[in-house]
């Protein structure tokens, strides 16, 4: 069996026998949809294979190939009346580069769209009757020449557009002084994008054009462009498409399976394997009548690929590919009040809810000082860094999560940035973390987040103070999924458990503890405490203190229901030690060991 990973090319995959999750069934409908559709999904999720699906489906001169391309997938058994009626033209503006001058930038898309339509001339060349001109400094004229051709021909146009906002979203997060000024010319008035989706927008009038299926990350974009391309239909939210990229469990259980055979696997460590798979991969949904979740496809086959070769998994469990998604979350946390709402994302028991997703903002939105959480929420949905959830407020709102553990460690990451900015820092917080997974010694750990974490807090923090914050400062310093399956929140007993931290299968070999972590929040004020006098005070003393005693009784009290489950469901390998940890103030750390 081979893995396509990092494959977008549907005829390469189906002619050399790679492994496809078949979705062709979907054709029929994505025609009976609708003929001019935007369709959204965060990056790396299967976008560009999609098109090329379409495009080996629709494209007139691949019919001799259609029994082998299509024949023994589910819509070569049942094909529509449109397959191979089409002739295809290609844009990919995820190909363009997005550095330079207004005018470097407008000469550059006149190249990339010139260039695509010299590839279709060349393509069609037997089809054309007449010869296509290529205007080298306007390539809407070239597109324009395109259509008349095409008229002349039996065929229709379908356009299929990839990334139709990768280009402007790159100007406008560049984070360069001259990026919104740069955008806006690209966008509204006269710009060239706007210009372009203009020239679409006509041709589907009649004149030669009849289907055109977009993909992008987000609506920023087409909301820009409304009065220039008001014509698409938004299909990114309908359940029937929800599986239209990604993969079921039961896809992922059944190929998983086979690999596991390949390497004279057990059933209980392929079940294991899945297990990784479901924790760090699964858990997106893209419909709010939701139906089901779905795996990533990107990290699923990087998944498979270093299953199948080494028969373990790969010691990096998130695939580099995807890491460049924190700077999407960073780019929210760096708005007024952004950090807010990615703290807020870790914490499971309050969850982030809005009343509906944004779908029509632009640039001034984006620019603008100040947001909303419905803003910075559903660009976070949009990045593939929040999915949707079938829970809903008493009030029916949404309720938006974090998909998985592998987009869990970008939020942390991100976090850890801002309070471990240095080099040494970093160094010192790897040494007392490291020393915590061996020796299950959490004193140091907790000296050094006493001394180098809460001293940046001042009072305004304590507005907004609760076992969340202090959880994840331990969470920044704790993550590591080279080493654990760890999770904020895990639930057991119908229960919510504020940190576990599971050794990896393959890293039982090594001397690493597993961690049953349970917090507590003392607030000075409301037991008239004051930080000097705390400060003053030894451990003993602390654990002493009444408000302490309680919250250490509580948390007690939870952890053995919790030890108890966790240690039914590992057995003997599991190498358990519980925590209650109690933040009183921001000045000290008590633990005791449970």
């Amino acid at each position: 069996m081979k893995f396509p990973y990092g494959l977008a090319n549907f005829e390469k995959i189906i002619s050399e026998e790679y492994f496809y999750v078949d979705r062709t069934a979907k054709i029929r409908q994505i025609e009976d949809i609708g003929s001019t559709l935007l369709f959204l999904r965060p990056r790396r999720f299967g976008k560009s294979l999609l098109l090329s699906m379409l495009e080996n489906y629709y494209d007139v001169k691949k019919a001799p190939q259609f029994e082998q391309l299509f024949g023994h997938l589910a819509i070569g058994k049942n094909p529509t009346a449109k397959h191979n009626q089409y002739l295809i033209l290609k844009w990919n503006f995820s190909a363009v580069m997005t550095h330079g001058t207004e005018a470097e930038l407008k000469q550059v898309l006149h190249n990339h769209l010139n260039g695509c339509v010299n590839e279709f001339a060349l393509w069609y060349q037997d089809i054309l009757p007449h010869q296509i001109e290529i205007h080298h400094e306007d390539s809407i004229l070239s597109f324009n020449h395109v259509l008349s051709v095409a008229r002349m021909t039996p065929y229709k146009v379908y356009l299929l557009i990839d990334e139709y906002d990768n280009f402007a979203n790159e100007v406008l997060m560049a984070g360069e002084s001259d990026s919104k000024t740069r955008y806006e010319n690209l966008i509204q008035g006269e710009g060239m994008l706007k210009t372009i989706f203009k020239a679409v927008k006509a041709g589907l009038e009649g004149r030669g054009l009849d289907r055109v299926f977009i993909t992008g990350v987000s609506p920023v974009v087409m909301s820009d462009l409304t009065s220039g391309f008001n014509v698409a239909r938004n299909i990114y939210l309908e359940p029937e498409f929800n599986d239209l990229c990604g993969f079921w469990e039961a896809e992922v259980a059944e190929v998983l399976q086979q690999v596991a055979a390949e390497c004279q696997l057990s059933a209980e460590q392929a079940n294991e394997a899945l297990m990784m798979m479901r924790t760090f991969y699964n858990g997106y949904s893209f419909s709010y009548d939701q139906k089901g979740l779905i795996y990533n496809p990107t990290l699923t086959l990087y998944f498979l690929e270093h299953f199948q070769k080494g028969c373990g998994y790969p010691r990096n469990i998130l695939d580099t590919n995807l890491s460049m998604d924190r700077g999407k979350i960073a780019y929210v946390a760096a708005l007024p009040h952004g950090n807010q709402v990615v703290t807020q994302a870790l914490d499971e028991t309050q969850p982030l809810a809005i009343a509906e997703l944004a779908n029509r903002f632009g640039v001034t939105e984006m620019l603008r000082a100040g947001h909303d959480a419905t803003f910075m929420v559903s660009l976070l949905y949009y990045f593939g860094v929040l999915t949707l959830t079938p829970e809903r407020t008493e009030l029916g709102d949404l309720i938006l999560r974090i998909p998985n553990l592998v987009i869990r460690k970008l939020y942390v990451e991100q976090i850890a940035e801002s309070l471990l900015p240095d080099f040494t820092s970093k160094e010192q917080a790897n040494r007392v973390t490291r020393v915590f997974y061996q020796t299950g010694d959490l004193q140091p750990l907790c000296d050094f987040i006493e001394q180098s974490h809460f001293k940046v807090f001042d009072n305004r923090d304590y507005r907004w103070t609760n076992e969340l914050v202090f959880k994840t400062l331990f969470l920044t310093l704790l993550f590591n999924d080279t080493f654990y399956i760890m999770d904020s929140e895990m639930s057991l007993q119908r229960d919510y458990a504020d940190l576990v931290m599971i050794v990896r299968p393959d890293m039982r070999q090594f001397q690493l503890l597993d961690f049953l972590i349970e917090f507590k929040y003392v607030a000075l004020g409301e037991h008239k405490l004051d930080g000097e006098q705390v400060r003053e005070m030894s451990l003993k003393e602390l654990k002493a203190l009444k408000p302490v005693k309680k919250k250490i009784a509580e948390a007690k009290k939870k952890l053995v229901g919790y030890r108890q489950t966790l240690e039914s469901a590992y057995g003997a390998r599991l190498r358990l030690h519980t925590y209650c940890v109690v933040s009183v103030g921001y000045d000290r750390l008590v633990w005791v060991k449970v």
